[in-house]
């Protein structure tokens, strides 16, 4: 029907054009944003997943830090250790010295006053070994390093590395007898050192091997959280350049259909 007062054609238009006009700024906001979901309303299950994965994936990211902070911890007393390993042997190296018949008391009084420095030392380094004022040489008490879960984590057991720790504290090398009783006690605090040592650097290659695992889960948690949420460029913008087509017809439809009453004003002629 040919009408002056409603334009039914150029409201039609009009309607199909605001259509064309909001798919292609959604279209816009995808491509500009990267992401396929940006409000609940693109995809309210699919910002569900996408947000507990994001979670996962920032724990995972945290747990590599505490697995890597775990390890320097756990370096920064083995190097400590590794010290307390010259300085024992020194001991020992001492005590065989002493042990001979062929020096003098006043001699093996100097062997004693270096036996008892590096014995000294051995305790101020156990005491002094720190990790953000985490101490694990001079006591058997642990720490825990966790990466996950409630039930993911490691725990690190301290080792009493100080004189008493070590069963040192009262050797002494001032005679012959005295030094050869010094050899056995050195090579038990020896013995004990190297287990801890040991001790610290399974743990290490533990961790290592936990930041590995950590790693590749978050990796392929990533990937699962883009195929959720990123928006796939080639095919959003091939819908860009359809509704861009469809808004220029749009807008080439409601001039034509504005020109309508126009015919129906030279009937009226």
């Amino acid at each position: 029907m040919l009408a002056i007062k409603n334009n039914l054609m150029a409201e039609n238009a009009a309607r199909q054009l605001g259509i064309s006009y909001e798919a292609m700024a959604k279209s816009v906001e995808r491509l500009s944003s990267g992401l396929r979901i940006n409000s609940a309303k693109d995809d309210a299950a699919g910002l569900a997943v996408r947000e507990l994965m994001r979670a996962d994936i920032g724990v995972l990211a945290q747990g590599v830090r505490n697995a890597q902070d775990g390890i320097s911890m756990l370096q920064t007393m083995e190097g400590a250790m590794a010290v307390m390993d010259d300085a024992l042997i020194r001991m020992k190296q001492l005590a065989e010295q002493a042990a001979t018949g062929s020096y003098s008391d006043t001699q093996r009084g100097i062997m004693q006053a270096e036996f008892n420095e590096m014995r000294s030392e051995i305790e101020r380094i156990a005491n002094s070994a720190k990790f953000n004022e985490i101490q694990l040489l001079n006591t058997s008490a642990g720490v825990t390093i966790h990466f996950g879960g409630a039930t993911d984590y490691i725990t690190v057991n301290g080792a009493d590395m100080t004189q008493s720790g070590l069963g040192i504290a009262d050797s002494t090398i001032a005679n012959a007898a005295s030094a050869r009783a010094a050899l056995s006690t050195m090579d038990s605090a020896i013995n004990t050192k190297d287990v801890a040592r040991a001790r610290f650097g399974y743990i290490m290659n533990r961790l290592e091997s936990t930041v590995a695992v950590l790693n590749i889960q978050k990796e392929n948690l990533m990937a699962a959280e883009s195929r959720v949420s990123d928006v796939d460029v080639a095919s959003e913008m091939s819908e860009m350049m359809k509704n861009q087509v469809l808004a220029q017809a749009g807008i080439a439809m409601l001039a034509q259909a504005n020109m309508v009453p126009q015919m129906a004003l030279q009937l009226l002629r």
